[in-house]
């Protein structure tokens, strides 16, 4: 068997593969996105009218939020994030399941008693409480069932204020399938027809641990990001991952082989907006991604981010590009193996990209490319219809 490379001109935006694909977005290219956060919310909600396709690949490490609740009272990876973008891609529609979109999505209230949201949440598993009542069998039989055995296993003093229903079903359902998160997933996935796939790039209970220019290792992603706490004043030198929540204990991660098969057959690799180090870096961390990324000979794209990332203190646009490149080279088995990124989607109406050094990024084979990304309604922001077409035009 001959392997042949094929080339071609893109036109960008590239109005008839945009306009193809919509037509049926059910045969739509295969983009995966190594992601984590909500940077990607609007813009995976945009390529469902395009692709039903598009593998999202979220780091489970987090330690913020809800996610840290529930990491902190059962020990598991994190899974906010992973029920946020299976929901962004979720089928909306009258063909979906809207009943079960709607109990995924909603959220305890913060400003009831302890005992009234554990009322609440009793008379969902019961099957008594109006929005579980809502959705037929079996898949309201599925649902109760995970709520039960999170409530069976969680202690009294877990607090339920502002806690996700969809949370709280994805972690009964890895606590009652022997702490597998795949099948959970899975079916999470099925109950609210998500038009792509979603999976966390490991299932490790592991956390991050970043090592500042200062000399100080900070552990903890919730420590990084400067949402919870104040931003770091020094710059993220390396990445790594932990076994302890609160210190640096050295750790390591093996991608999985359906997961590494993911990323070596599809159409196109996006390294996404987000929290540069917390989203995008750690799902590069694994032993495996790196290899997976090389053997893949399609395009493979740097969309930066805009504006400020307490994460990316001091770094230039540049400086990002030379991290990323610098730790998939470090995990390579072969150093001297293909092409990790091809292309880096920038605006150039963007101040924030005023010291972009071309022509340093072209030496080492990245090519740049100025096209409209940003709208006037989107501004500071990303225009998720811009990016979208962007990113189908180079597949």
């Amino acid at each position: 068997m001959n392997t042949v490379n094929v080339t071609r001109k893109a036109l960008i935006p590239d109005p008839v593969r945009i306009s193809r694909y919509s037509k049926a977005p059910e045969l739509g290219p295969e983009i995966l996105f190594f992601s984590g956060g909500s940077a990607l919310h609007e813009l995976s909600q945009h390529l469902k009218n395009y692709t039903h396709n598009s593998i999202h690949l979220v780091t489970p490490f987090d330690s913020g939020g809800s996610s840290a609740k529930l990491r902190h009272a059962f020990s598991m990876p994190a899974i906010g994030d992973l029920r946020s973008r299976m929901m962004a891609l979720a089928d909306e529609t009258i063909t979906g399941h809207p009943e079960v979109y709607r109990l995924f999505t909603y959220r305890l209230p913060a400003q009831k008693s302890q005992k009234a949201l554990k009322k609440q949440l009793m008379d969902m598993v019961d099957g008594s409480e109006p929005l579980i009542q809502a959705i037929p069998n079996p898949m309201r039989r599925l649902i109760r069932n995970m709520l039960d055995f999170f409530v069976r296993e969680v202690s009294d003093e877990f607090d339920l204020r502002g806690a996700s229903i969809g949370n709280l079903v994805i972690a009964g359902g890895y606590l009652n399938n022997h702490r597998h998160l795949d099948p959970v997933i899975f079916l999470f996935s099925k109950l609210v027809s998500v038009q792509g796939t979603v999976r966390a790039v490991v299932n490790d209970d592991l956390h991050l641990s970043a090592k500042l220019s200062s000399g100080k290792i900070v552990t903890g992603q919730h420590r990084m990001t400067g949402k919870e706490i104040e931003p770091i004043y020094s710059k993220i030198v390396q990445l790594m991952l932990s076994s302890h929540p609160d210190k640096y204990v050295p750790a390591k991660a093996i991608l999985r082989k359906k997961n590494r098969k993911l990323i070596k057959n599809v159409d196109l690799i996006c390294f996404p907006p987000g929290s540069f180090y917390s989203s995008l870096v750690a799902n590069l961390l694994p032993e495996g991604v790196a290899d997976a990324i090389v053997s893949n000979a399609n395009p493979k794209v740097f969309i930066p981010n805009l504006g400020n990332d307490p994460e990316q203190f001091d770094m230039t646009l540049n400086e990002s590009v030379d991290v990323l490149l610098h730790v998939m080279k470090q995990a390579l088995t072969d150093k001297s193996a293909g092409v990790l990124l091809d292309f880096i989607l920038y605006d150039s109406k963007n101040g924030s990209y005023e010291c972009l050094d071309i022509e340093s990024l072209r030496k080492k084979g990245i090519e740049v490319i100025d096209v409209p990304l940003i709208s006037a309604e989107s501004e500071p922001y990303y225009d998720p219809e811009l990016l979208s077409n962007a990113l189908l035009s180079l597949v």
